[in-house]
């Protein structure tokens, strides 16, 4: 009993902390603003791709994330400051559209070879840099533990994160149906908005990154 209760724990502090970290809703927005040039059947496959993406980044960083970091000399400064650049970056283009000079046909099937499951939707607006740290930091916790304790912990969060992917994936689906609603100008108007919010989220990742390294005495002593 003493065993699942702890099982049971760590599934709710797991959950508890990457869902509002993931949220999935301003993925949706984002979905919403990025899927105008895709069929019903490509964009629901590519949803279904960007939560496997998802669970299958987060489980990586779970499994190996300590030596992740440590073999390709990453801090989590690091991965802040760049995933607040990706961020921006991404929001930039919603907030001042590019069209290019292809028209017509061109354009449609150049669009139509697009693949937005893995980027931006898997990374790094689902498992992005919040929620990379946040399993980064379990894995270090769950290291700390020894015998059927780690069992049980790493299994609740492999859990946890396992019906984060569904959820998310849930509430990707809802936001299909949300476009018919909304029509090209509600969809216009939402993709600048979530623009105009990226780059501000982005730039608050930037911030944290460079708050972090310069708080981190390490950096100044090695």
């Amino acid at each position: 009993m003493h065993e699942v209760l702890h099982f049971l724990s760590w599934v709710g502090v797991a959950l508890i902390t990457l869902l509002p970290i993931i949220n999935p809703v301003s993925t949706a927005v984002l979905l919403l603003g990025i899927s105008g040039h895709l069929s019903d059947a490509e964009r629901n496959r590519q949803i279904t791709m960007a939560c496997i993406y998802m669970a299958g980044i987060l489980l990586a960083f779970l499994i190996a994330g300590h030596l992740i970091m440590v073999a390709f000399g990453i801090s989590i400064p690091g991965i802040r400051i760049a995933g607040g650049l990706v961020i921006g970056l991404l929001g930039f283009r919603m907030l001042f559209p590019d069209e290019g000079q292809i028209t017509g046909e061109g354009k449609q099937e150049a669009q139509q070879k697009q693949d937005i499951s893995f980027s931006p939707l898997a990374m790094p607006s689902l498992s992005g840099p919040g929620s990379i740290a946040v399993v980064i930091t379990m894995s270090s916790s769950i290291d700390g533990r020894r015998g059927i304790d780690k069992l049980f912990a790493f299994a609740g969060v492999v859990l946890a994160i396992l019906i984060t992917a569904v959820i998310s994936w849930g509430v990707l689906r809802g936001a299909v149906v949300l476009r018919r609603y909304l029509g090209v100008n509600g969809i216009s108007s939402l993709a600048r908005i979530m623009g105009f919010l990226l780059v501000c989220i982005g730039t608050q990742f930037a911030i944290n990154g460079v708050r972090d390294l310069v708080l981190d005495t390490s950096f100044w002593t090695d």
